[in-house]
């Protein structure tokens, strides 16, 4: 059975004149769910005497602009720089979409390293605590990239596949709905029975290690039924720069799990 795009208005709704697209709702409903499961974990952590609600509550101002920032940042430097070089102005319209989750990754890494040293706080312990939540963020911003109808996969046999009539009459993979469960749904079961055991709970930084993995893993599989960004293509005809990207992960998660066993 071939499924037809639905063809979702990307405005949720508007206010006085101003369109609410779903891709800022998308956001905000991750932003607010993490910060509420962050809060969640420090308590069954008892760790609340130090990460205290209020201590959370600050940090998501630096988690959402470290992820914005970050995310439009890494788009226009890994994926379309010409482009943007040429329209720079344009690099500042995020409600067109395009966000890198690499870039968001680097910035809200930059971000959390600031917080923790002026807060003296764990690193790690902190990177624990958003790699539990970043899960839930990633479901409703792939749902968003579906909405979009963006990132969109490549063409496919298979019953399930989705005819966007925007780019061409044939049956491809959702690939935002492979990562969203994937990503999201499956990423944040594993992450959520791995934090209920007390061996792992004693390593801070193990977590974030098992979320750099995860998701290089289940991001570099779908890339394989993605379509390839049209500006940058495959290189060496095998590798899209997600797949890249996401190997370098998995190499950091590898890293990351020794230093962080090691001194445990």
């Amino acid at each position: 059975m071939i499924i037809n795009f639905p063809d979702i208005d990307p405005v949720a709704f508007s206010v006085f004149g101003l369109d609410v697209r779903w891709y800022a709702l998308a956001y905000l409903t991750g932003f607010i769910l993490g910060w509420q499961y962050i809060v969640y974990l420090s308590k069954h952590w008892h760790v609340s005497a130090v990460f205290t609600k209020d201590v959370i509550d600050d940090f998501l101002v630096w988690a959402v602009v470290g992820v914005v920032l970050g995310g439009r940042v890494g788009y226009v430097l890994f994926y379309n720089l010409p482009y943007y070089a040429d329209n720079p102005m344009q690099a500042l319209q995020i409600w067109q979409g395009g966000m890198s989750f690499h870039g968001g990754l680097l910035g809200m890494s930059a971000a959390m390293l600031i917080f923790a040293k002026l807060k003296k706080l764990s690193v790690l312990r902190l990177a624990d605590f958003v790699a539990c939540a970043a899960p839930i963020g990633l479901f409703f911003g792939r749902m968003a990239n579906f909405i979009n109808g963006e990132l969109y996969g490549r063409p496919t046999g298979a019953d399930w596949g989705m005819i966007f009539g925007f780019v061409d009459n044939q049956p491809r993979h959702p690939s935002q709905l492979y990562e969203a469960g994937l990503e999201g749904l499956v990423l944040f079961a594993i992450l959520f029975m791995l934090a209920r055991l007390k061996t792992v709970q004693k390593i801070p930084g193990l977590l974030a290690a098992a979320f750099l993995a995860g998701y290089g893993i289940f991001r570099f599989l779908v890339e394989y039924v993605r379509q390839p960004d049209a500006q940058l293509g495959l290189y060496w005809d095998i590798l899209s720069m997600g797949q890249i990207l996401s190997a370098s992960m998995v190499a950091a998660a590898i890293v990351l799990a020794i230093f962080c066993k090691a001194r445990a």
